[in-house]
């Protein structure tokens, strides 16, 4: 796809050229961007591959600015998305690759992105296999899916992702609870195409939930 091309090679360009004086936002922006035409614009069966692709990037980036938190929560994100398109049990080495970043960023700054580490942590011990196949922790995951909503109690990542859990677990009034509160979340700037998609996804699940209670 030449236009998927196109935004790869000025993400390589951008990635390459940003200097080190750059702010956290303006180090992630590019990675944020592109990984939201992946998920929101590329069909599926080329998404593996895109997520591969801006990984990379992702670890360069992460290598040109060690200590950075906001940048090895992203790679962990891109690596996580990556796994969940992989899917089966090839995707566990890249679920321990993202835990293995996010927990670094967690060790540097718990709250930076509003406590997006807690959030994708509590989502791969939610989805990730328990013992003994994989690292996946039912009660880890409640218990970092609280620490990211008591340092963002409104955000739309914390509530819906909460809410999945939840719905997961057969909690399902508090499910709706979570999903209603992400569906009302302030717009973040420049994060328009990841808001407009995880809105679609929140409805959906609550539709869903409507039909399921008839």
């Amino acid at each position: 796809m030449k236009f998927t091309q196109t935004v790869f090679a000025t993400l390589c360009f951008t990635a390459a050229s940003i200097s080190i004086a750059a702010t956290p936002d303006e180090l992630i922006r590019p990675i944020q961007e592109q990984w939201a035409e992946i998920k929101y614009r590329l069909p599926e069966k080329q998404q593996e591959e895109g997520y591969n692709k801006l990984a990379a990037q992702a670890h360069k980036l992460a290598e040109s600015n060690p200590g950075t938190p906001e940048v090895l929560i992203w790679e962990g994100i891109v690596l996580s998305s990556e796994a969940g398109a992989k899917g089966g049990l090839g995707a566990l080495s890249l679920a321990k690759d993202a835990k293995e970043r996010l927990d670094a960023a967690l060790k540097l700054n718990d709250k930076a992105l509003s406590g997006s580490a807690y959030t994708s942590l509590a989502t791969l011990y939610a989805k990730v296999p328990g013992w003994p196949l994989g690292f996946g922790d039912k009660e880890r995951a409640e218990e970092y899916f609280k620490k990211s909503l008591a340092i963002n109690p409104a955000g739309i990542d914390p509530n819906f992702f909460y809410g999945e859990y939840l719905i997961d677990r057969g909690r399902i009034p508090e499910a709706r609870t979570h999903l209603e509160t992400a569906l009302k979340a302030e717009p973040r700037p420049g994060r328009e195409l990841a808001d407009s998609g995880r809105r679609k996804e929140i409805q959906a699940l609550l539709a869903k939930l409507n039909k399921d209670a008839k």
